[in-house]
């Protein structure tokens, strides 16, 4: 994860507990590789979900490409994620779990020039959970700052 191109959630860390990552392949068109190289995307509203045994990035956005033509890709259009079989089988069966999901965390240009996504298993925090969150951002923020004097 070298690239110049990074995207993060970050949200994903307030919202939920990650349990596991992978990191998957996107299947994307032209115009869509070359506006994500541009840092024109956004995975905050991002899930990923099965359809059959595919499994889908929804509602993450990759804004049109400005260059393109009438050959121009949809903005929020399903995105399939390309992982191998024992890991998408591992992950349904996972999903299947009462209150496990799969997100976005980060989005990324490889060495290769392939864009990947990092996605996690996670578990949704309640309310008293985030608040311990930023309970223990603030202290840690605390403790810099003395480090800092």
């Amino acid at each position: 994860m070298t690239s110049a191109i990074v995207i993060k959630n970050k949200k994903a860390r307030y919202e939920y507990f990650l349990l596991q990552e992978y990191t998957a392949g996107i299947q994307l068109t032209g115009t869509e590789i070359k506006s994500i190289r541009a840092g024109k995307a956004s995975i905050a509203e991002g899930y990923c979900s099965f359809t059959g045994n595919e499994l889908f990035i929804r509602n993450m956005h990759i804004a049109e490409y400005e260059m393109g033509t009438h050959y121009n890709h949809e903005p929020k259009r399903d995105r399939k994620l390309l992982l191998n079989k024992r890991e998408l089988k591992k992950l349904l069966t996972k999903v299947n779990e009462r209150g496990l999901t799969i997100i976005p965390v980060v989005l990324f240009i490889n060495e290769k020039g392939l864009a990947k996504l990092i996605i996690s298993l996670a578990k949704g925090k309640r309310f008293y959970d985030k608040r311990e969150t930023l309970k223990q951002k603030d202290i840690q923020r605390e403790i810099d700052r003395d480090a800092r004097d």
